[in-house]
């Protein structure tokens, strides 16, 4: 049975949304980012509330005092996010991010104690350059997406010459942009590569081998790989026919987006987040 539910507003230090459980609070908690769109993450913040998680979102980029786009964007504030949670009673704490943020909050775990785990949804193994303008209205050249403790983390740029395959008229795939980068910047792999063999967090990859924005799959297995090396627990879920959305139990899916083809199949998405679903709230209760 889902528990009933109380949500706060939050207009400081940062624009987001906390949703806990009505009776008793909880002792987990979960920090709930947005993907590139920045949007505050309210729905799925519910979900896990009726779970019997305290659950909080925050805006990353976009907001006042911070830059338009996720370029030079402070890992800190997910740092401090965290303590949101602790504030409200957590004792244990996780990050749960979605594609530029599952890079975040995989960052943070090699940075910072601040998380006990992370589920990476469709998550990258290395960092990539900005995505849209810095403080400065610029988004060329290109800059890091991150930073810590003022200092640029080393990155992938984007190849300035790739073309979509598809017209311009509809959804384009740009996870053969991402491919073509990782291969003409191969030099600059070792240096941008997230070392998460470093993070003591528990750690969930969530990722679609159908994925068409970019290959999550490759990138989840990669991260897995550098933590077995290291003697060290990585937990990878896939369905093959799922792509960059993952939905799960009780959550609607997004309609399709007019810009990106984020490939597989709505119900491949939902099958994938069903399988995910009860490894992520273990991840978070700490079972």
């Amino acid at each position: 049975m889902a528990a009933e539910i109380v949500e706060f507003e939050l207009t400081e230090p940062w624009t987001g949304f906390i949703a806990e459980p009505l009776v008793g609070g909880s002792n987990a908690g979960v920090l709930v980012l947005s993907g590139s769109s920045g949007r505050i993450e309210r729905e799925r913040c519910r979900l896990f509330a009726r779970a019997g998680v305290t659950a909080a979102t925050v805006r990353w980029f976009g907001g006042p005092g911070q830059p338009p786009g996720i370029c030079e964007v402070p890992l800190e504030i997910l740092v401090e996010a965290t303590g949101l949670l602790r504030e409200r009673g957590a004792e244990r704490v996780s990050i749960l991010g979605l594609s530029k943020s599952a890079e975040a909050a995989l960052l943070v775990s090699t940075l910072s104690d601040c998380a006990d785990a992370v589920i990476a949804l469709a998550p990258s193994s290395v960092v990539w350059a900005n995505v849209g303008p810095g403080h400065d209205g610029r988004d060329r050249p290109y800059r890091s997406s991150w930073t810590w403790q003022g200092q640029p983390l080393p990155f992938v740029p984007y190849v300035e010459s790739w073309l979509p395959a598809e017209p311009s008229d509809g959804p384009v795939a740009v996870l053969d942009w991402y491919e073509s980068s990782l291969t003409a910047c191969e030099d600059r792999l070792d240096a941008a590569a997230i070392p998460i063999e470093k993070a003591d967090a528990d750690l969930v990859l969530v990722a679609g081998g159908a994925d068409r924005m970019w290959p999550s799959l490759r990138f989840a297995q990669e991260l897995a790989d550098r933590r077995t090396a290291a003697g060290r627990d990585a937990m990878v879920i896939t369905r093959i026919g799922a792509g960059h959305r993952i939905i799960f139990p009780d959550e609607v899916a997004p309609p399709p987006s007019t810009r990106f083809d984020h490939g597989g199949t709505p119900e491949a998405g939902a099958a994938l987040g069903a399988v995910a679903w009860p490894r992520v709230m273990a991840a978070i209760r700490g079972f």
